[in-house]
């Protein structure tokens, strides 16, 4: 990677300490903070919110991050200082200058269409008009690629060339994909190193022109994983999980569950109704295999995570293990969504949805006709993403176990 590599050896590089999860809101959360999860409150990915009875993730608004920001903080040390946002997470809302964030519009009849927020209004527009549509499927799901990426990098130069900002923040989203889907030691990352590589260098020399510092940094390292724990069926199994039934599927019935966990790569918060039943859920989760810690009270004040949303317990997997969401004990019973890419109704992460089923007979056929099916104004379900959690083969959340595997600045 000859454009990072020149970046590294004009200033320097080093492995960098990241925080318990180890996920993308999590991380930059504390990057834009300065604070630990317990104190900026993004304990994962999503979490189970108690007064709603309802487990939400990637949740938006800027709001939900406790703390004073970075931009905020400069600001009062130079009224003149500006922000630029892009693509990092928690994005609407925001006291910044300018963000960019996808949103898509979700439509009355169950479309679902790319689009994009940001501040000011009118930059959304500067953007269409420019790039084109944000490239929404090649950003998440089966098609997620280099194009995002690219698409990406084109709004940081226009946003930077535009309005100069003092500090602008991008995410490239690209190694996240690969990395989950073929593991860290597959020979094709190679391609998808060097591709990001290129899609940085172009940016890195246009900004340095005028002088700019650039830095480079990971949220998290990405590690070989061998197979899944499917934590919410071990606790439905012991009878603390509870489901609902709706046209013979089952839906996770948190607010009636005794226990329930929200899993996220390789990290769960696990909700306990009754605090009389901690030591019993907890003595159940160690003895599962695949698990490596299960963190109470002093557990979570250790790993910095004592905060409100996180669950009763928080449980880290092996290193060589993630946690599914996986709550049905028969994959007919699985929700209709659990079958399609569903980031907000799904009460977990779930890395397969980066996979077209294997086992779907001429998958291409299968998207065609449900394309078809939403053009002509037909409902439809894109139900081409499998429930084998075998696929991925790189995860991330725990801290890795060697230096090297993980982040860098």
């Amino acid at each position: 990677m000859p454009h990072l590599t020149a970046l590294a050896r004009q200033g320097g590089a080093r492995p960098l300490t990241t925080v318990t999860p180890a996920v993308t809101c999590s991380v930059q959360a504390t990057f834009t903070t300065g604070l630990l999860p317990r104190e900026h409150g993004i304990v994962a990915n999503g979490w189970y919110f108690r007064d709603l009875a309802e487990v939400l993730l990637w949740r938006q608004s800027n709001l939900l991050v406790e703390g004073e920001k970075i931009w905020d903080n400069a600001r009062k040390r130079d009224p003149q200082f500006t922000c630029a946002k892009l693509f990092w997470w928690y994005n609407m809302h925001s006291s910044a200058d300018y963000t960019v964030t996808p949103r898509p519009i979700y439509l009355a009849d169950g479309r679902k269409l790319p689009d994009i927020y940001t501040q000011p209004w009118g930059l959304r527009e500067e953007l269409n008009q420019r790039l084109g549509e944000f490239p929404l499927f090649r950003f998440w799901g089966p098609g997620a690629d280099i194009v995002s990426s690219q698409w990406i990098k084109d709004c940081a130069r226009y946003v930077y060339d535009q309005h100069k900002p003092t500090l602008t923040l991008v995410y490239l989203p690209h190694l996240d994909y690969n990395l989950q889907r073929l593991g860290p030691n597959h020979p094709a990352i190679r391609d998808d190193v060097r591709r990001i590589d290129a899609v940085c260098g172009e940016l890195i020399e246009h900004v340095q022109k005028d002088g700019t510092q650039v830095i480079v940094l990971s949220e998290y390292g990405i590690t070989e994983v061998s197979g899944p724990v499917h934590i919410n069926r071990v606790l439905r199994e012991a009878g603390l999980l509870a489901v609902r039934e709706e046209l013979s599927l089952e839906l996770l019935n948190a607010g009636a569950s005794d226990a329930f966990a929200v899993a996220d790569h390789q990290i769960a918060h696990v909700y306990v109704k009754s605090h009389d039943r901690i030591p019993e859920v907890r003595r159940l989760l160690e003895a599962v295999p695949g698990i490596e810690l299960v963190l109470d009270g002093e557990g979570k004040r250790h790993f910095g995570l004592d905060h409100p949303r996180s669950g009763e317990l928080v449980v880290l997997s092996r290193a060589d293990r993630w946690f599914t969401y996986y709550y049905w004990r028969d994959d007919e019973r699985a929700p209709d969504f659990a079958r399609t890419v569903d980031i907000h109704r799904k009460p977990g992460y779930d890395p397969v949805e980066l996979f077209i089923d294997p086992a779907l007979h001429l998958p291409k056929f299968r998207i065609a006709r449900r394309l078809l099916q939403k053009k002509l104004g037909f409902r439809m379900l894109m139900d081409v993403i499998g429930l084998d959690a075998t696929l991925p083969k790189g995860s991330h959340g725990r801290v890795t176990d060697k230096a090297e595997q993980g982040p860098l600045f």
